[in-house]
């Protein structure tokens, strides 16, 4: 089975969505994954400037298979998912747009970057992750 390298993009804020996401791929049966991001409970200490900061996530989206973004509107206002984005077309990772579970609007400039958006579901987002990875 193959191991996918994910760089789940997300806000601190809304945390839990972040948690029942990496639950929901971890319950998968047929599909592995390493998880690159930077949750709250492991941050990225050594960082002392936004461009050091900046550098350490490149350096996490780099060798990763594809970079999910959590859609949110709250993506919309975020500097740093908008810098992950960025990051992510730099290394021509293919970048997977995931509605938050109820949401009828997401993010225009995820909508625009994204290679594939997928509804709050295991199977469609394991799907478009295996497809655009």
């Amino acid at each position: 089975m193959t191991t996918y390298h994910l760089f789940i993009s997300h806000s601190w804020n809304y945390s839990d969505a972040y948690d029942r996401l990496v639950n929901l791929l971890d319950l998968h049966p047929t599909f592995a994954f390493k998880n690159f991001s930077v949750p709250p409970h492991n941050p990225i200490i050594d960082a002392p400037t936004d461009e050091a900061l900046e550098r350490a996530i490149a350096a996490k989206i780099a060798p990763c298979s594809a970079v999910l973004i959590m859609a949110g509107m709250y993506a919309h206002y975020s500097t740093w998912i908008n810098k992950e984005i960025a990051i992510a077309r730099r290394f021509g990772k293919p970048i997977i747009a995931i509605k938050p579970f109820g949401a009828e609007r997401i993010s225009q400039a995820v909508r625009q970057a994204a290679h594939a958006e997928c509804a709050w579901s295991t199977s469609g987002i394991v799907n478009a992750i295996k497809l655009h990875a």
